[in-house]
């Protein structure tokens, strides 16, 4: 006589995998400082193999250095070198197993005085960076039938705002870029995210050609950032978090 299976049978006798990281091999473009840093710090914490990717080599070295990573100087925005740290990074770690596209900058100023060469240089890093790094890290990701793509935007690329049309734009086009690839490879087991960060203290503004703002200790902080991607890799490979926001609860 057949009996029907308890709630608690089911459970146990479910085959589902958590993306343990250990032994996993990550990518981090923009991994020398601040969000990709603290990303970093946690993975290699967790016993991941880690690449940090950026553009200054000493910022790297120094970076790679304190986290016990690996890193490739590399600029996103061609597409030799990403080409190149995707496969210095199979050749080095022997796979690849997540992209943190992470790499981004800013530039801020009202439509009636927008320097084209300077939007240009926001679209080059932010928007065909990205593609560029997804494209050949999911090259991969498709031949071996699992992968991870966890996209760095902002809530700027959910909502524009005064003097935010080249930074912004940008943001919705990585949204746009994220719903897009997520479609077209979640038949290979391929989780792409993305995560929406609100006003992060890093070195994003002076960076950006901004003064530098006072630390404040109740805005959002790099590491709070780590652990939302880390929690969206962690998860039971069954389900995916398609996209997260991160505000500060109560910013001063």
């Amino acid at each position: 006589m057949w009996t029907e299976p308890s709630i608690i049978s089911i459970f146990t006798s479910t085959k589902s995998k958590k993306m343990d990281l250990k032994d996993k091999s990550v990518m981090i473009t923009g991994g020398s400082s601040g969000i990709g840093y603290e990303t970093a710090k946690l993975c290699v914490k967790r016993g991941a193999k880690v690449m940090i990717i950026g553009r200054n080599e000493s910022a790297l070295q120094l970076a790679a250095a304190k986290l016990g990573a690996s890193y490739c100087v590399a600029d996103v925005s061609k597409e030799e070198d990403c080409q190149r740290m995707v496969k210095q990074t199979l050749e080095q770690f022997g796979a690849l197993d997540v992209l943190v596209n992470n790499a981004g900058f800013g530039y801020f100023a009202p439509l009636i005085e927008m320097d084209l060469d300077k939007m240009k240089e926001v679209y080059a890093t932010n928007v065909f960076g990205a593609m560029l790094a997804a494209k050949y890290c999911a090259l991969h990701f498709v031949s071996q039938q699992s992968g991870n793509i966890i996209n760095i935007s902002s809530t700027a690329g959910r909502s524009g705002f005064a003097m935010g049309g080249a930074y912004s734009s940008s943001k919705f086009a990585l949204t746009s870029m994220t719903e897009c690839w997520r479609a077209e490879l979640r038949k290979h087991n391929i989780r792409v995210m993305q995560v929406n960060p609100s006003e992060v203290q890093t070195q994003f503004v002076p960076n950006s050609g901004g003064e530098a703002r006072p630390y404040n200790e109740t805005k959002l902080h790099a590491v709070d950032i780590a652990h939302a991607i880390l929690s969206m890799l962690e998860m039971e490979d069954r389900g995916f978090i398609t996209e997260l926001t991160v505000f500060a609860t109560n910013p001063k």
